[in-house]
């Protein structure tokens, strides 16, 4: 499988409802940043409260 965004090996793929997309090393860490400085990521870990420890 290719990468979604360019012509590379996919390295990690992602399925739902039977589409598949591949991404390379270089375009998962891309898109990982990316959520992990999104504000979606920071409510869903106030609703969720991820910091919990119990």
């Amino acid at each position: 499988m290719k990468c979604h965004y360019c012509d590379r090996e996919a390295a990690y793929a992602a399925g739902k409802d039977g589409i598949r997309v591949g991404l390379c090393e270089r375009h998962f860490r891309e898109r990982v940043e990316e959520l992990a400085d999104s504000e979606e990521l920071a409510a869903l870990r106030e609703q969720i409260d991820i910091d919990r420890t119990e």
